[in-house]
This record gives C-alpha cells, sequence and structure tokens, in this order.
C-alpha cells in the first residue's frame, strides 16, 4: 500500500514541512525504519534520533521547526501515528475474514444474525443467540442462551461467553477470555462450603477491548458491569457485581474483588488488588503492585501495601532504605554508652 505525504497529513490534521509527494510504503519505529517508512517522535528526549532515522518522513509534534527527514507536524505525534498505522493495519491487500456462516457452526434454535456476519469454523451458538450487524468471530467460540453481541464486535478464538451475557458494539474480546463464569461465592456451613447460586449477568458497554485470559464473572445477583470505552490488559481477574465506569484502564494481572465499584477514568496498574466492597474514585490512580484495602478518593493516586496516598509511600519507603544506617548508628551508640558506663563504676 502506498500512500503520499500529502495524504497522510490530511489525514491526520498535520502541517507538512518537505516534500507533500514523497510517497509512504509502511510505519516503523524510529531506529528500524527504512527508506520509504514513516516514524514519529513523541518525546522530546528522542528528538536526537531524528538526524540518525531512515525513515522518509517523521511524525512531530507542533513545536519542532524541522530536521533532515520530511515532518509532519501534528498536535498528538502518538495519537497521529496511531491513525497512520490503521491504514496499514485495515489496507494492506489481505483479504478479510470470510463473510457467512461456516458448515461446522453449531446452532441452536432462534439464533438471529445480523447483516454482513463471520462466524467460522467450530462455533457453538447456543438457543436465542443474538449477533448484531458485521460481527467476526472466531473459531472455537462459545456463545451461551440468550447472550447478545453488538454490531461490529471482534471476538478472537477460543473466547467463552455464557448465556445471557451483553456485549456492546465495537467491542474486542482476545482469546482465551470467559466472560460470564459463576462468580467465587459460598456459604460456609459447619465447615462445608455450599455454593451459591451465581443467578446475574455480565454487561460489557460499546467500545470495550477485552485481553487475552481474562475473567469476568457473572453477578450473583443483578450485573456485573464494564463501562464504555475501557480497556483491559491480558490476565485480569474481575469478580461477581464489580462495576468499573467508563473510559478506564486495568493493566495486566490486576484482580478485582466482589462488588467493588471503580469510577470513570480511574487506571489500576499491573498486579494491583482491590478488595470488595470497596470504592475506586473518579480518574483515581492505583499503582503497579498495591494493595487496596480501604476505599480510594477521586482524583488520587495511591501505592503500597496496604494502599496509602502515594507521596506518604515514597516517604516510608525513603525511610526504611535508611533503616541499616539507623541500625548501624543505633549500636554504635550503644557501644559507646556501655564504655561510658564502665568507666563510670
Amino acid at each position: 500500500m502506498l500512500v503520499s505525504l500529502k495524504e497522510i497529513a490530511s489525514l491526520v490534521d498535520g502541517e507538512i514541512v518537505g516534500d507533500e509527494d514523497i510517497v509512504i510504503s509502511g510505519v516503523a519505529g524510529i531506529k528500524e525504519a527504512k527508506e520509504g517508512e514513516l516514524t514519529f517522535v513523541a518525546n522530546s528526549k528522542y528528538a536526537s534520533l531524528m538526524n540518525l532515522t531512515n525513515a522518509s518522513a517523521v511524525i512531530v509534534s507542533r513545536d519542532v521547526q524541522n530536521g533532515r527527514r520530511a515532518l509532519v507536524r501534528a498536535d498528538d505525534p502518538y495519537l497521529a501515528f496511531t491513525k497512520v498505522m490503521e491504514l496499514w493495519a485495515n489496507g494492506n491487500g489481505e483479504p478479510g475474514p470470510p463473510v457467512g456462516v461456516h458448515p461446522t457452526v453449531v446452532i441452536g434454535r432462534g439464533v438471529k444474525f445480523g447483516k454482513r456476519v463471520s462466524v467460522q469454523a467450530y462455533v457453538v451458538l447456543e438457543d436465542q443467540v443474538e449477533i448484531g450487524d458485521d460481527v467476526i468471530i472466531s473459531p472455537q467460540v462459545c456463545v451461551g442462551r440468550k447472550s447478545r453481541i453488538g454490531n461490529e464486535t471482534l471476538v478472537y478464538p477460543r473466547v467463552t461467553i455464557r448465556e445471557k451475557i451483553t456485549i456492546g458494539k465495537r467491542c474486542i474480546i482476545h482469546s482465551g477470555t470467559v466472560i460470564g463464569s459463576d462468580g467465587f461465592g459460598f456459604a460456609p456451613v459447619k465447615g462445608v462450603h455450599h455454593k451459591v447460586p451465581q443467578i446475574g449477568t455480565v454487561i460489557i458497554e460499546d467500545d470495550v477491548e477485552i485481553g487475552a485470559n481474562v475473567t469476568i464473572d457473572r453477578a450473583t445477583i443483578g450485573k456485573t458491569l464494564i463501562g464504555k470505552g475501557t480497556k483491559i490488559d491480558n490476565l485480569v481477574q474481575i469478580a461477581h457485581n464489580v462495576v468499573i465506569g467508563e473510559n478506564s484502564i486495568i493493566v495486566a494481572q490486576v484482580g478485582i474483588s466482589g462488588t467493588a465499584v471503580l469510577g470513570k477514568g480511574v487506571t489500576v496498574a499491573g498486579q494491583a488488588g482491590i478488595a470488595g466492597h470497596l470504592t475506586v474514585g473518579d480518574n483515581a490512580t492505583v499503582a503497579a503492585r498495591a494493595g487496596v484495602t480501604k476505599s480510594v478518593p477521586p482524583n488520587s493516586c495511591v501505592s503500597g501495601f496496604p494502599a496509602k496516598p502515594h507521596e506518604e509511600e515514597k516517604r516510608l519507603k525513603a525511610n526504611f532504605r535508611r533503616v541499616p544506617q539507623l541500625i548501624k548508628t543505633v549500636r554504635e551508640l550503644e557501644r559507646k554508652l556501655r564504655t561510658l558506663e564502665e568507666k563510670t563504676k
């Protein structure tokens, strides 16, 4: 696929410095780029690489004036480069998935298909499943009875969507993910754990992306909810009745316990854990490996275990690193004290 620099600038609302007729054949990182390819610099500390790259053109911020290569100046170079990448992701000349229902698909009673769907080999669609327009369901996916998948959603191989689950529009669900598995609910009686029926549902709103091997448990009663625009990384566990607000980011290996409520725009970094029945306020950040045992206010950042305000945690960590020297000092003072005591006897 060949695109002129002028076309790229138009796509990203950018301004060209140099030859607008340069033809771009692909995109690459600034160190790997070859002649004919486009790259970008989003951080000023990498600006020196502009003089070393072999790329034919570079997307940069508005304040960059000139360089050895042709430039496309944009408000947000990273976002602009992402838009350009989509040209090659969607228009690289390779055929898209076949439209239609593969003959090996198992179709239950009352299943409804939208327009231009692609349901591929060995998919199982149980009774009364509804598939929206332009949905792609990859091989070996199982969709439980009465579940619904919204328009333009992409489901990768070996995803399991249990019964009575709602998936919104333009979602992406990566391989190995299970949506609607039973919540971990047991009632202990005389040392025996009796299973509590999990009869709720999961609602995934529009424009959500869910990574590989994520588990999102169905509610005990009511719903587990993932708000629109939220992005979930790989290997995340979301328990029953959790609510995650719109446009939140949940990074890999996070665990969120039952009935926790996360607000809008929340970021939970890798390997963090959130205890049940807590609230994390809008636009809050939970740092990597933090253990949240109390509710987190909006617009705050917490870290450590138990999680506390990040600035407080940093001070504690700094003091902790001084402990060996403090021990050494105390021992020296004890030695001097003993010496003085001996002299006074």
